[in-house]
Order: structure tokens, then C-alpha cells, then sequence
């Protein structure tokens, strides 16, 4: 601070935020295309292909996996990042048709050192289809 500035007009300081994965199922699909059309493209395949038109923070990863042994909860995601961040799986995606959903919540807990979202602030899929909450590998005392 220079000695012109007040405290109310100091700098910011920026945190410096983890990277974080988001890992997208790219092998998922729906009870009906297993009966209708086995070799149709998976809905996680599509969800991940739509994710990637999306713009990311800079340290957001978008990787795809073969499965999170979740499969009978539609696309299934994993969203992870750092040591001190807890990791969260969800379910029940639709495909493409949930990107947008998807992006808005992983872009917040992006921005979290934590991982940790306020409850009222998650899209609602979010709250409703939490699979798995893992503590973070530094678990806080």
C-alpha cells in the first residue's frame, strides 16, 4: 500500500487457486439406448464433447475416464482439485442436456480453495445427486 492509499483502497491479494479435474464418464448411458441402440453415442461421451465448447477458468481441467462405476445413475462426473479440496462425485446427468448445469457447478467449486460451495448456492442437480463426497488428502483437524 503506498502511503497515498487508505486501507479501504489497498490492493486485492488474489488467491491462487489449486488446478481442479473435472472427470466426465465418457462410457455412461441410459437404461432405454442400452435396449433401443446399443452403438448410438453414449450420453457421457455427448456430455463431455459439450463441456468442452465451454470456456474454463484457466486452472480447470476437462478430462474424460472410462467409467466411475456409477452406472446406474446415468453420466456420472467427478470434480477434484488439490490437496486441501474435498472431491465430489455426481449423478444423473442427461447427456448433452445438462452442460450448462454442470459448467455453472463446477466453475464454483472452481473457485473455491476447498472445494466447498455453500448448500444455497449449488444448482439444484447438485444438491440432489451428490454420489460421493471424499475429504481432501490434508483433512482439516
Amino acid at each position: 500500500m503506498s502511503k497515498d492509499e487508505t486501507p479501504d483502497q489497498a490492493p486485492e491479494a488474489t488467491l491462487e487457486l489449486a488446478p481442479v479435474e473435472l472427470l466426465v464418464c465418457a462410457t455412461c448411458r441410459s437404461s432405454v439406448q442400452e435396449q433401443t441402440d446399443p452403438e448410438a453415442a453414449r450420453p457421457g461421451a455427448l456430455l463431455s464433447a459439450a463441456l468442452s465448447e465451454k470456456a474454463w477458468p484457466d486452472h480447470v481441467t476437462l478430462r474424460e475416464v472410462e467409467c466411475l462405476s456409477n452406472c446406474t445413475s446415468g453420466c456420472s462426473v467427478a470434480i477434484r482439485g488439490g490437496a486441501d479440496r474435498w472431491t465430489y462425485v455426481y449423478g444423473n446427468f442427461d447427456g448433452a442436456n445438462d452442460a450448462d448445469v454442470l459448467h455453472e457447478g463446477a466453475v464454483k467449486y472452481a473457485s473455491t480453495p476447498d472445494g466447498v460451495v455453500p448448500w444455497r448456492e449449488r444448482p439444484v442437480h447438485f444438491r440432489k445427486n451428490c454420489i460421493a463426497r471424499v475429504p481432501p488428502l490434508n483433512l482439516p483437524d
